[in-house]
């Protein structure tokens, strides 16, 4: 840098840069004719000079100044060459480095080598990401900026249980989040042989370990082996695979939790006084009718071919009926029937019916004056009709139909809101991410007190809390998402709605909760939901 003299004329300064304190010094001659002198004045001198780039010193300028237009003698430094500075941090859990740099003014820059130094001196071996360094040098100025990356381990995939038949039904609850009507069409029943390979049981991963940014390995977690469940009625392992489970009978194969069964079935013409009440361990098939007054219960599925007249059906799994249900509400009779089923149910039509799903209720055409409760859905309307008249209908998620109402105002109530078992879970999984969240935050606290104190806590007891940290953290990750299931649940429940795909009419009341509404005139395709304000009619798009 080159000394600079300011025109006489206008000021008595003199600029020139100490190459041994780094400063630019200012020197005052007294000059009577010398003009005033000012900051902009002052600043453009230094940028003139080609020391713009150096760090400028407020206070010691306006001293200079000061003493300039008094015409008091002076040499004092007005700005200063500051080089770039560099921080380096590592993490807790040694996993990333973090990068603070300070810009240079004037002097000195910072290097990719610079930073390579720095991190070899924190003993930084491991996951260098040269691009993120080149990044933040060419930013100037950046602030905890990742440099280097630790490679966690992959945890091993858990073993998993492969079913080997498509066509097989699956008995464990299931919904989807998207607001759809969870129905499957359950078919006819599907008959395995003894010897039919039915699931296969694939081990768990091993996993790959990882190395965190001081080059210790981090163990992996092997995947969780998954078992066959104890007793798995009607199947047996394969004598040359004990992975592989095959039927030992002809029947139903289901998928329950664990494995899969192989339930027994029982088919007979129809269900009358000539046969008798039917109660198996298994599925029923009926080809024909369940006349008045008769009973089938199955621990399985029922499917029947005909009409249920005034009959009473009991299934653990799924109801198909192929015709239709009809009951004995509002009837002068003495007969107690109704259609129970721990699945979905399925039938053409029903009139006067009471039917309970476990899961989702389907009807093709019309549900006349019935009771129908349903865990998850009810759909009323596929290729037919689809009318909902009279009578009480409960539902979780939504209920839905082509009309709904009649328009001579039969009383229809449709019930809908949230499954209070939802809400007791997620709290339960709320305390127990708690319980996780607190244990890991105890052991983030060791980990960094022995990073900055080291050689105070002892290597073993350091790798045993990294790993009680990761597995901890990988809970936390399972809690998370089941969390997320469940909230994905609960906001679907809280926006649960009645569908009318066609007509609503007045004489249908709907509740949600505790709040009742009742509908007035006749609607087009709409959808009642429970708004803010309370339930709010809204027309189909």
């Amino acid at each position: 840098m080159q000394a600079a003299t300011a025109d006489e004329k206008k000021t008595a300064l003199h600029l020139h840069f100490d190459a041994v304190s780094r400063k630019l010094m200012a020197t005052v001659v007294p000059d009577p004719a010398a003009a005033a002198l000012d900051v902009a004045t002052l600043r453009a001198m230094i940028e003139a000079g080609g020391w713009g780039q150096l760090h400028y010193l407020e206070e010691m300028s306006i001293g200079l100044i000061a003493s300039h237009n008094a015409g008091t003698a002076c040499s004092l430094p007005i700005a200063e060459a500051i080089d770039a500075s560099i921080h380096l941090e590592i993490s807790p859990d040694a996993m990333e480095a973090w990068l603070t740099l300070t810009p240079a003014a004037g002097g000195k820059v910072v290097s990719v080598q610079n930073v390579l130094d720095l991190l070899a001196e924190n003993n930084v071996a491991e996951g260098i990401d040269l691009l993120a360094i080149e990044s933040a040098l060419r930013a100037g100025q950046v602030e905890r900026a990742v440099v280097a990356r630790g490679r966690p381990p992959v945890h091993g995939e858990d073993g998993r249980l492969e079913s080997l038949i498509p066509e097989v039904r699956d008995r464990r609850p299931r919904i989807n989040f998207d607001g759809s009507t969870d129905y499957r069409d359950l078919g006819d029943i599907f008959v395995v042989h003894a010897g039919d390979w039915l699931m296969l049981r694939h081990p768990p991963g091993e996993g790959t370990p990882g190395r965190d940014l001081l080059g210790t390995a981090i163990a992996a977690e092997p995947g969780k082996a998954v078992m066959f469940a104890s007793k798995l009625a009607g199947t047996q392992f394969d004598t040359d695979n004990p992975d592989l489970l095959v039927a030992a009978m002809t029947g139903q194969p289901v998928v329950v939790s664990g494995g899969m069964i192989v339930e027994p079935v029982y088919k007979v013409a129809q269900v009358s006084m000539a046969s008798g009440n039917i109660d198996f361990d298994g599925s029923v098939v009926v080809a024909g009718d369940v006349c008045t007054g008769m009973k089938v219960r199955a621990t399985g599925d029922i499917e029947v071919g005909g009409v249920v007249d005034m009959g009473t059906l009991d299934a653990g799994g799924n109801i198909v009926v192929k015709g239709g249900v009809l009951g004995a509400l509002g009837r002068k009779t003495g007969e107690d029937c109704e259609v129970r089923c721990g699945g979905n149910f399925h039938a053409v039509y029903a009139q006067q019916a009471k039917v309970a799903a476990g899961d989702t209720i389907f009807i093709d055409d019309t549900a006349i004056q019935c009771e129908l409760s349903a865990v998850n859905h009810v759909k009323v309307g596929g290729k037919k009709r689809g009318n909902i008249v009279g009578g009480s209908v409960q539902a979780t998620y939504s209920i839905a139909a082509k009309v709904i109402g009649s328009p001579n105002r039969a009383l229809t109530r449709c019930t809908i809101g949230v499954n209070p078992k939802l809400l007791q879970e997620a709290q339960e999984l709320a305390k127990a991410r708690d319980a996780l969240e607190t244990q890991l935050l105890e052991i983030s606290k060791l980990l960094d007190f022995a990073s900055k104190n080291a050689g105070r806590v002892q290597p073993n007891m350091v790798e045993k809390a990294r790993v009680t940290a990761a597995q901890l953290s990988q809970q936390i990750v399972e809690k998370r998402a089941q969390q997320g299931a469940l909230q994905q649940q609960l906001e679907l429940a809280q926006g649960a709605r009645v569908v009318a795909e066609q007509i609503l009419y007045e004489g249908v009341e709907i509740h949600f909760g505790a709040t009742r509404y009742k509908v007035s005139g006749e609607h087009a395709a709409c959808a009642l939901a429970n708004g803010v304000d309370g339930p709010e009619l809204q027309a189909l798009k």
